[in-house]
């Protein structure tokens, strides 16, 4: 994967006029990308196409046109993508009723270092969180969290030989290991490694 440039970006206009096809389209790579681990966390795997979207929509809310603008929000989302060493997902914690959220949260608190993968019968990988900025505080987690998954060789070819992949969470307030993971999320999630 490489970075996205200006270049890469439709013209607000541009985007106004296609973005209902390209909404129905990134609706339907998520669901490729994305991975529950028990009932209220949920990992989207990043790449080129979701963080362009979602450059796409924040330049189209913020009303973004100015080149040095539009070269901040590159800087900020690019560092999402993946380097064909590793994933980055997104991590969602969600929770419908907000006191419970606010329990949860500080019952969760540091979950996001306890994320991990596991292809085949290699380690399991731990995952990198919030390089860019701390989103927990000394009480709490945040719902919303940045990790990074790095990747040996070996565990790269295992990847691509479709071994089975697995993903969990040892937390002691949320311990959680998925089933398999469908072959189709892991053919999808190989890709990031071309």
């Amino acid at each position: 994967m490489t970075d996205l440039r200006k270049e890469d970006l439709l013209s607000l206009e541009e985007y106004s006029t296609k973005r209902e096809e390209l909404r129905a389209n990134i609706i339907d790579i998520k669901k490729d990308r994305t991975i529950q681990i028990g009932e209220n966390v949920s990992l989207l795997f990043e790449n080129q196409y979701t963080i362009k979207y979602q450059i796409q929509e924040m330049l189209r809310i913020e009303k973004i046109f100015e080149p040095n603008a539009i070269e901040e929000e590159l800087s900020a989302y690019n560092p999402l993508i993946p380097d064909g060493r590793n994933l980055k997902a997104t991590m969602l914690i969600e929770f419908t009723d907000e006191d419970t959220r606010k329990q949860k949260l500080k019952e969760m608190h540091l979950v996001e270092d306890k994320v991990w993968m596991q292809i085949g019968e290699n380690n399991r990988i731990f995952a990198i969180a919030d390089e860019d900025i701390e989103r927990s505080n000394e009480e709490k987690t945040s719902a919303v969290h940045f990790l990074r998954f790095e990747f040996s060789n070996n565990t790269i070819e295992d990847f691509k030989n479709g071994k089975f992949l697995y993903a969990g969470i040892d937390h002691p307030k949320y311990n959680i290991k998925t089933k398999e993971i469908s072959q189709k999320i892991t053919q999808s999630l190989s890709e990031d490694f071309n």
